[in-house]
């Protein structure tokens, strides 16, 4: 998706000086994934975080390594 140009009114403080050009880009929902896509993907997350949580942890080093050996 391309950005958009606009001139916004924020409604939080910012540092930005009044008139700054900034550019838009909407939150989400420009992924190129499906529903089914975006459930797996999130399905996975979910897993990820609950092995954290049950201390199922590995070495970066060791993950990084594992993901080279598997291309």
């Amino acid at each position: 998706m391309q950005a958009l140009r606009a001139h916004v009114v924020l409604d939080e403080p910012t540092d930005l000086p009044e008139g700054e050009v900034v550019y838009l880009l909407p939150a989400g929902g420009d992924d190129d994934m499906d529903d089914a896509e975006r459930a797996a993907l999130h399905a996975s997350l979910d897993e990820s975080i609950r092995q954290m949580k049950d201390g199922q942890l590995i070495d970066a080093s060791q993950a990084l390594d594992e993901l080279r050996a598997s291309r």
